[in-house]
Formats: structure tokens, C-alpha cells, sequence
């Protein structure tokens, strides 16, 4: 009982990230970036993670000792291994595809584990089989606090979201549709290409799958996940995988932050909301979030040879 009181106490949410104005040059329209940058391991996931780990405490699965296990790379297992050493168990991330030292590194830095598994969908089994308690961050739509610390800053017309796993959009809708806000703020989702979430939510199919891979780390899926709530979204916005490259690169110019692909496929997808409110005369305010921003992102997304050797820049 100490050391879950203990762990829970440490698990508490962090100070509120800021809002960073994003210029414009339309009438009566804000459009604010949510900047999750701010966290400590600087990214969305941070959020997300804090929330599976502290619904896990309560629920007796992860207790002292307990080897927390997660089908996951990226921010996602970054996020998770701090927290793990934060309350003092083993972590271990099973991650798609072969070894990569740069992609298990900051994991291994925070004391947790990488196991690489081929092919790649074959992750999510190998965490069942793994032992000690699987996270399953795809298979839980588990809330966190991002909806009421940003609603208690600003009261938006629209909110943008990115989805991965469904958990950022599935938590901003709950809290509209349990304050009775529906109408007054809405709720829009972008999607890149490759991802099942544009064409499932658009055909009204709730098991959709391209398989194929997105091309943006941290954006869009190959099936719909369990997490996504499409009865919660009023929009999902389509977004070209080059204009996603061209908008984190803008928010760069405007914020200095070398945020990923993501942030740009969901500022890609405001800036598309903007222009269709001023195209209505309509005012208000427009929200979306920094997903991450890294060094790393300076040498892909940001950088002409890498992102055109991979056609992620217009016109070429």
C-alpha cells in the first residue's frame, strides 16, 4: 500500500503546457498551438503515457517489481520508460522492425529494454508473451487531463487533434460531449495518407485497415484502433504527406521548435479549418497541438535531401 501511494503520488499530472499564438493574417480568427513539447520528455506521449501508467497502479496490475511491457517505438516508449524508472520497475518496449541502436537508445538511457520483432504487426503478440503487465496503449482508450487544462485556458471554436492511437481526440470529445459543449466547440481529426482513419470515419466502417504504413512517425495507423471514438468527431481532415513535411517546417519558422511531421499534419489540417471559416466569415478561435519537437526531426522532415529522397517535399 506505501509503495502504491508513493507511486501515485509521483504519477500526478505536471504543470499545464502553454499556448503559443501561430500568426495569421485573418479577421477575427486565433489559431493557437498547444505546445506538448513542454513536457518533460517532450512529447504528446508523455501525457498519454502518465495516464496508462497511473490507471494501471490504481487497478493493481502494475504493483512493486512488476516489468510493464508495450508494443510501441518512439515518443510512446520514451514517455513510457520515464515513467517507469519515475515509480522504479522494469520497462521493455517491442518495437516494429529490425535493431536500430538510435531507436532503442533513449530508451535504454532511461533504464528500460528494446525488443525488435519482424514482421512488424507481430509486436502486439510478443508483448502478450513478454510477461509482467502489457500496457496495450492501442487496445485501452484510456483518458488523460489534456481536455480540462486546455479548456481552462482558452474555450475554442474547433479543436485539431493528430490520431494515433485515438486516446488525444477520444479524451477532448468526452469532455465536450459531458459538459454539453457539442456545437459550441467541435472537434476535427487529421489523418496523412496511408492511414485507415479518413476513409473508415468517411465510409462509416469501424474496422477499416489499409495496410499500408504512414509515412509520419507518430501520425495515422493502418486499421482503426480501438481508442478512436468517431461518434465523438465532427471532422476528419485528409492531409497530404508533403503538406504535413511543409507545415512542421513552417511551425519552425514561427516557434524555433523542430517539431515532427505530426505537428504538421495537425496545424496542416487548422490551417485548412482557418481558411474555411474566413471563406464563411465566421470568427473564433482554432486550437491544435506541438505533438513533439526533437534535434532528431532536423535531420529528416527538416532536412531537402532526406525528405526528397523520400517524396515528402512539393513539387519535387
Amino acid at each position: 500500500m506505501a509503495w502504491k501511494t508513493e507511486a501515485l503520488d509521483k504519477l500526478r499530472p505536471g504543470p499545464p503546457t502553454p499556448l503559443v499564438k501561430f500568426p495569421l493574417d485573418v479577421p477575427g480568427v486565433r489559431l493557437l498551438l498547444k505546445d506538448e513539447s513542454a513536457h518533460s520528455t517532450g512529447s504528446l506521449r508523455h501525457r498519454h503515457a502518465g495516464a496508462l501508467f497511473r490507471q494501471a497502479v490504481l487497478d493493481g496490475f502494475v504493483t512493486e517489481g512488476t516489468t510493464v511491457v508495450e508494443a510501441t517505438g518512439g515518443n510512446a516508449a520514451v514517455a513510457q520508460a520515464w515513467f517507469a524508472r519515475l515509480i522504479g520497475v522494469p520497462y521493455v518496449a517491442v518495437m516494429p522492425g529490425e535493431y536500430s541502436a538510435a531507436r532503442a537508445r533513449p530508451v535504454e538511457e532511461l533504464g528500460g529494454r528494446c525488443r525488435f520483432v519482424t514482421p512488424p504487426l507481430a509486436i502486439y503478440d510478443e508483448a502478450r508473451r513478454a510477461g509482467g503487465h502489457f500496457l496495450d496503449m492501442f487496445g485501452r482508450a484510456t483518458p488523460h487531463d489534456l481536455a480540462g487544462e486546455l479548456f481552462a485556458q482558452v474555450r475554442p471554436a474547433w479543436v485539431v487533434t493528430g490520431v494515433h492511437t485515438g486516446a488525444t481526440s477520444a479524451t477532448v470529445g468526452e469532455w465536450i460531449r459531458d459538459h454539453d459543449l457539442h456545437g459550441e466547440i467541435r472537434l476535427a481529426v487529421a489523418d496523412p495518407e496511408n492511414s485507415a482513419y479518413f476513409p473508415g470515419w468517411t465510409l462509416d466502417v469501424p474496422d477499416y485497415g489499409t495496410g499500408m504504413p504512414s509515412r509520419i512517425e507518430g501520425a495515422g495507423r493502418p486499421r482503426i484502433e480501438p481508442g478512436f471514438r468517431p461518434d465523438l468527431v465532427d471532422l476528419v481532415i485528409p492531409v497530404p504527406d508533403t503538406a504535413s513535411v511543409a507545415a512542421a517546417r513552417r511551425v519552425r519558422t514561427v516557434t524555433g521548435l523542430p517539431v515532427g511531421a505530426s505537428t504538421g499534419t495537425a496545424v496542416h489540417a487548422a490551417l485548412t479549418l482557418v481558411d474555411r471559416m474566413a471563406a464563411r466569415g465566421e470568427t473564433g478561435t482554432v486550437v491544435t497541438l506541438i505533438g513533439d519537437a526533437h534535434p532528431r526531426h532536423l535531420t529528416t522532415y527538416h532536412d531537402d535531401a532526406w525528405a526528397a529522397s523520400r517524396g515528402l517535399l512539393a513539387g519535387r
